[in-house]
């Protein structure tokens, strides 16, 4: 069953999230083509194009044959996330109070390894954010993940929004999310529908609904 849908935001994005999350952004003007008399060579990363630091953003949305209660219960812990999310090397709780939680994590696209930390705040069976706070490899790193109640004649089902927004601090790596952005969310939000299903066993069968949405600033 095809579960995804993408669509392309022009100008300022909007990301409705349960009537919560909301984001606007308007896209920075591109620098003036510089004249020249020969034709730009053309590379796999486009390097001939401006290199420009740029926050990325992705929004998916997708019901569920889970309650809110299990998909929470697979994304806020955090302990676990070494054993099933891709490039996810080490991860570990280290202080945790009332709904704010600190977290160790180490990814490796290699050759690229990064240790960093990251604050996460909770709130039981609805929401699980999580803010980079300490990294050297993205100046901006923030996920948001919301569980809203199916339809009232599916009741052990959910909605599962995904909101992710990040910009590298190197130019390079900024380029290589270009080429490999898209690919990348989707295998992290299967990798928590693959975690509940190991946990919970197979979905309740569900109408499918997907919102897919990507920008880049």
């Amino acid at each position: 069953m095809d579960l995804f849908r993408m669509t392309t935001l022009h100008n300022n994005g909007h990301l409705g999230s349960c009537g919560i999350l909301a984001s606007r952004r308007a896209s920075l003007p591109l620098p003036p083509a510089a004249t020249t008399s020969c034709p730009p060579s053309r590379t796999f990363l486009n390097l001939a194009a401006p290199l420009i630091a740029r926050r990325m953003e992705y929004f998916e949305a997708r019901l569920m044959g889970y309650s809110p209660e299990q998909m929470y219960d697979v994304v806020s812990n955090v302990d676990s996330y070494k054993h099933f999310v891709p490039w996810c090397k080490r991860s570990k709780v280290v202080r945790g109070h009332n709904s704010v939680l600190k977290a160790h994590l180490e990814i490796g696209f290699p050759p690229i390894v990064e240790r960093y930390t990251s604050e996460v705040t909770v709130i039981p069976n609805h929401q699980v954010r999580a803010v980079c706070t300490d990294c050297s490899l993205f100046n901006h790193l923030e996920t948001v993940w919301r569980f809203c109640p199916g339809p009232p004649d599916q009741p052990e089902s959910c909605t599962v929004e995904f909101h992710v927004a990040f910009e590298f601090k190197s130019l390079l790596h900024s380029q290589l999310a270009t080429v490999f952005f898209d690919e990348v969310v989707k295998q992290m939000v299967n990798a928590f529908e693959k975690r509940a299903a190991k946990l919970y066993g197979p979905q309740a069968i569900v109408q499918e609904k997907v919102a897919l949405r990507r920008t880049s600033i």
